[in-house]
């Protein structure tokens, strides 16, 4: 049920009828005709501006458009349509329109702005994806959070969802995370751990230490490195991912597939990957130019395999291959993709920290390249966060050695308080987390202030059942709507019709931090009516002596509690009933 949507229905039917009578060209292209809020709620509900994205390609002036087209908007929903400024059109609905909705949102419950815009889209979304050298630090939340919510969004949008992470387990630092791992085996069997620069100094591998030592005793004492790397390395790293995913989950964050980078090694893979390039003639034997800020003898050139990038938009082309035969580390980022590629994904997204900028041309190419443009690859950044506890620098016990990990994040400000903070900006937006804001109850704490919306709904719910109000969905749909009349009614209704467009616009967008922006605004439209009631009686939820108005007004609490407990659901966070 997206009421913009049929709108526009609407006028997307009267610029065929003007197209047929004449009156506009034949075959005009309407993709960027809208129905949206207007920015000032005076002008009306709604606005559209197809006058004036097709004014030019129609060689007409706009408001001639409009004009024309406001005498076709002949539909029972729409009171008026005015033609604004240079073009614009304003919309004004009838008052049972917005009472639908509010039945429409009890009627469809927590399908309600559920979209059917990404039915038969496969989409992959990896994200996290942290080396697993250690426990999850606070730079991982931010993206834990962007991605799983990302995930829940285009999955409320209809899209066929898979959350993916990618282990960085084929690199140096899987040797490194072994060596330390070693040294804390060696502190188990009572010697001094030397842990050398370079090394993993933090105490969560002194259990992996003694896990070892269950596991081979002190028969790894001494021996040459050679004998004891690999296993160690294959036992460390599965140590961490473990302990990862109990991070993950203490976020409410679940995998679909995990992949493992060194798993394309030796399969066969990487080469199939780079064949596929081949075959396309994207790869040759060629020298780079020296690195900006190199001077010529600075600069060694060396004949490399490289991939024409350049041909989809990078700034040069990439090595995918060094001089002495090894792959670069882009070479098996290339087959990871073809992988997923292959796996009959629609759309690919990665969510990366911000210090991987200068990877997003490179890794974009190479997915155009290997699906013939087919498959889009969106990559998201995160920006950093910063912590901060009554507005100064805050440092927590450092258990990792040398950084804040997500579990003193979540312990001391909670798994939903976390959540929701993380998505209060957009995703390339540093982002401030407060222990102090985050945990105050005050309008300027955005998750308390929807929380307290949603337990103001469930507390009205309660009075009403206990004066013989039916407070069941179905019960309340079928109420006597017209008993909401007051215009402060009738622009809470408004809000709640503006929900299953704004899914499909943050779908679509990427962006599921609208959510967070638009789960406030609903919340304060509703504090503002409540609030209204303290001086005006005929205003508050619950009437006493009057079940039928109570049970009108109730199922617009209702229907705005739906909307905050759906959304909360996308963000990952649990909607409270009653606060404490």
């Amino acid at each position: 049920m997206n009421l913009f949507s049929d709108i526009r229905g609407v006028v997307i039917a009267a610029l065929d009828q003007m197209a047929e009578a004449g009156e506009l060209p034949a075959a005009l292209d309407y993709g960027n005709v809208t129905v949206e809020p207007p920015r000032d709620a005076a002008h009306g509900d709604m606005a559209t501006n197809a006058a004036m994205v097709l004014a030019k390609p129609a060689g007409m002036k706009p408001r001639d458009i409009a004009d024309k087209l406001a005498a076709r908007l002949i539909d029972d929903r729409i009171t008026s349509a005015e033609v604004a400024g240079p073009g614009f059109l304003n919309l004004r609905l009838s008052p049972d329109v917005w009472r639908q909705v509010v039945a429409g949102a009890l009627q469809s419950g927590a399908d309600f702005g559920r979209s059917t815009a990404g039915a038969g889209n496969k989409v992959n979304v990896e994200f996290v994806s942290a080396n697993p050298t250690g426990p999850m630090h606070v730079g991982h939340v931010r993206g834990a959070v962007f991605g799983d919510a990302l995930a829940s969004l285009l999955d409320f949008a209809g899209h066929e969802v898979t959350r993916e992470y990618y282990i960085n387990d084929g690199g140096a630092q899987v040797d490194v995370l072994a060596r330390s791992a070693y040294e804390r085996y060696r502190e188990a069997n009572g010697l001094e751990p030397q842990i050398a620069e370079g090394l993993y100094p933090g105490d969560y591998l002194i259990g992996v230490g003694e896990e070892l030592k269950a596991k081979y005793g002190d028969s790894l004492i001494d021996k040459p490195e050679a004998d004891w790397l690999a296993d160690i390395r294959e036992f460390a790293t599965r140590a961490m991912m473990a302990m990862i995913g109990e991070d993950l989950a203490m976020l409410g964050v679940k995998m679909d597939v995990y992949s493992s980078e060194k798993a394309l090694f030796g399969t066969g893979k990487i080469e199939a990957a780079i064949d596929r390039l081949k075959s396309a003639g994207l790869i040759y034997r060629g020298t780079l130019e020296p690195p900006k800020g190199k001077l010529p003898d600075d600069w060694e050139p060396r004949e490399q395999l490289l991939f024409k990038s350049t041909e989809f938009g990078d700034d040069q082309d990439r090595p995918i291959q060094k001089s002495d035969g090894d792959w670069t580390y882009f070479a098996p980022d290339i087959a990871y993709h073809y992988d997923k590629i292959e796996r009959g994904y629609d759309q690919l997204i990665d969510v990366l920290g911000a210090d991987h900028g200068g990877y997003v041309k490179r890794v974009q190419s190479a997915v155009k390249a290997l699906s013939n443009g087919r498959v889009p690859l969106d990559v998201k950044l995160i920006q950093l966060v910063k912590l901060f506890k009554n507005g100064e620098p805050f440092k927590m016990s450092k258990r990792a050695g040398t950084f804040v990990t997500l579990r003193d994040v979540v312990e001391q400000a909670g798994a939903d308080v976390t959540r929701f903070h993380m998505l209060t900006r957009k995703n390339d937006a540093a982002l401030d987390f407060d222990f102090a804001k985050v945990l105050e109850q005050s309008k300027d704490n955005p998750v308390w202030y929807v929380q307290y919306a949603n337990a103001r709904v469930h507390s009205v719910l309660r009075k009403a059942a206990e004066m013989g109000v039916d407070v069941s969905d179905t019960a309340l749909a079928g109420a006597d709507l017209t008993r909401l009349d007051h215009e402060a009614e009738l622009d809470l209704a408004r809000k709640v019709a503006e929900w299953p467009r704004l899914v499909e616009h943050a779908a679509r967008a990427h962006e599921p931090h609208r959510v967070a922006f638009f789960l406030y605004d609903i919340a304060s439209n509703l504090h503002s009516l409540w609030n209204r009631g303290n001086d005006d009686t005929s205003l508050r939820f619950v009437q006493d002596g009057d079940k039928d108005t109570t049970a009108a007004k109730i199922a617009l609490a209702r229907a705005v509690g739906v909307v905050i407990s759906s959304g909360l659901g996308i963000l990952g966070v649990n909607p409270v009933e009653e606060m404490r």
